[in-house]
């Protein structure tokens, strides 16, 4: 007779695995339910939505000549990566110093929590006017994704163990030394972590953000297009990419997130 032990980790994976099965098809079950129980087109059952996203993987999207689902994909993934990476490149060394330097910290925190609130999608009609439909999308992403990772950046400095520090001066380390060599690799977590979120808050980011920029012809732009057009199978179809898009991010995203915090000593 099976029996689970906890410690072992093919029986947590397994155990993993039943749970997120049970899970997808409860939800799948009440959404077949809620479409026959609502009964209207804006509510297509799982069957339907599953035999559209088949349809736009085998003959792609019938609006627009046969643009392929990898094409839409592409498109956001683009856009999505260069918000990222400008996000990164930003945030962390901002947040680096941010957290270093408290009479900096204190000056921009009023900035910070005044503009942190606002809404990412607000910025983006402000985005496509001012800057194009090229530049305006990548910059919803980086807005979204900047300031999770940025305020992580700086808690994960003003954790440092000050102990560290005090052992790294006495042994003789510069201030470069001691932000390289012990600042920077202790936050590393806490950069993993806000990333984690930034991603998941930059997919909603990106989809929003094509709504507007329909010249990018995002899997947003591909929601849109079918949802105005009452091909509501095809719009939810989409809505499942995305989700996929998401999940397979976040999901990577978090099992390096573990993996770091791990090899670093810390609880997760």
């Amino acid at each position: 007779m099976f029996k689970y032990d906890k410690h072992n980790k093919y029986h947590r994976l397994l155990r993993q695995i039943l749970i997120i099965a049970v899970s997808l098809v409860i939800f799948v079950e009440a959404w077949w339910v809620v479409s026959i129980i609502a009964d209207v087109s804006t509510v297509p059952t799982p069957a339907q939505t599953w035999n559209a996203l088949v349809d736009l993987i085998q003959n792609g999207d019938s609006m627009t000549n046969g643009k392929t689902l990898w094409s839409y994909i592409g498109s956001s993934m683009s856009t999505f990566l260069k918000g990222f990476g400008l996000a990164l490149l930003v945030a962390i060394p901002l947040g680096l110093i941010l957290g270093k330097f408290e009479s900096l910290r204190s000056f921009s925190t009023p900035i910070i929590e005044i503009l942190r609130p606002i809404a990412p999608i607000a910025w983006a009609p402000i985005f496509m006017v001012a800057i194009g439909y090229d530049l305006g999308p990548m910059l919803v992403v980086f807005v979204g994704i900047f300031f999770p990772l940025l305020t992580n950046v700086i808690f994960g400095v003003s954790k440092i163990d000050s102990k560290l520090v005090d052992a790294s001066k006495t042994l003789g380390a510069s201030d470069t030394q001691i932000f390289i060599k012990v600042m920077v690799p202790s936050t590393i977590p806490y950069i993993m972590n806000g990333i984690k979120v930034g991603l998941g808050i930059g997919w909603m980011c990106i989809v929003a953000a094509e709504l507007y920029a329909s010249p990018l012809g995002g899997i947003g732009f591909y929601l849109s297009e079918q949802a105005t057009a009452g091909y509501w199978p095809s719009a939810y179809a989409a809505i499942a990419v995305i989700a996929v898009l998401g999940l397979l991010t976040t999901g990577v995203a978090e099992y390096i997130h573990k993996m770091v915090s791990k090899r670093m000593g810390m609880d997760v």
